[in-house]
């Protein structure tokens, strides 16, 4: 479970303090305390997990979120300290695997820490063992529905033999989809399977995940065929994406 975290706050103490809760469970610890400083060491230390405060000094924390995703798919949880519900929509929306809102127990946060890498380590119950090749064509470990495949051991997911990029949230509720083609899931159903029930649900949030998957794996995300929307219920995978898109 032990891997490289990068704490990113400008508030010293704060930072001191998660790193030494964190090296207590054996994860090595960067520190950056601006926005400019966690873009470089998150290229140069490569980090398996990032803890950023959203308000940062010169660059914000959603500058900085997008830089980073703009490299890699990395994991980050985000830290506030305001807890309107509109500032947690936001963090989910923009991609967070998690969100806490300060002031926080350093136990917490590191208990987050290891939920999040642990999702990155296991399958969803919609494992491909578990479906029919009837229902995804699922062959081994892969989900397959038309031309889009799911390596659920590997995380990697390919359309048309290209390779695309999710975000962990975004692979498993995709994981969830394509294990059950034709089957319509709510917005919070898919928040649950996707998240886990030790983060809060705002039904919002899923509707920028799709629209985020659409981007990636519809030929046209203005017309799709893979991920339908089933109007004032929620979303389904098409059982035949090549059949006239429902959404």
């Amino acid at each position: 479970m032990a891997g490289k975290i990068l704490v990113v706050d400008d508030e010293p103490e704060i930072a001191g303090i998660l790193e030494r809760y964190l090296a207590d469970e054996d994860f090595t610890v960067v520190k950056a305390y601006d926005g400019l400083a966690a873009v470089e060491k998150f290229k140069t230390e490569r980090p398996d997990l990032v803890i950023l405060d959203l308000k940062l000094p010169g660059l914000s924390g959603v500058d900085v979120f997008h830089r980073l995703r703009a490299h890699a798919d990395t994991p980050i949880i985000m830290l506030t300290a305001r807890a309107e519900e509109v500032d947690r929509v936001l963090g989910l929306e923009l991609g967070a695997d998690d969100y806490i809102v300060k002031p926080f127990s350093p136990r917490e946060v590191v208990a987050r820490v290891k939920t999040v890498l642990r999702r990155l380590e296991r399958s969803l119950p919609a494992a491909p063992a578990r479906v029919s090749s009837a229902e995804a064509g699922s062959a081994g470990r892969r989900l397959v529905i038309g031309r889009l495949e799911i390596d659920t051991e590997e995380h990697v997911v390919t359309v048309d033999g290209r390779e695309v990029n999710l975000t962990p949230t975004e692979f498993r509720i995709l994981e969830i989809l394509v294990a059950h083609p034709g089957r319509t899931f709510t917005r919070t159903h898919l928040l649950d399977q996707a998240k886990g029930e030790d983060l809060e649900v705002f039904e919002r949030t899923i509707d920028r995940h799709i629209a985020n998957i659409r981007r990636k794996i519809e030929a046209d995300p203005s017309n799709p065929r893979y991920l339908l929307t089933v109007f004032g219920v929620g979303y389904k995978m098409a059982k035949d994406p090549n059949a006239q898109s429902e959404s």
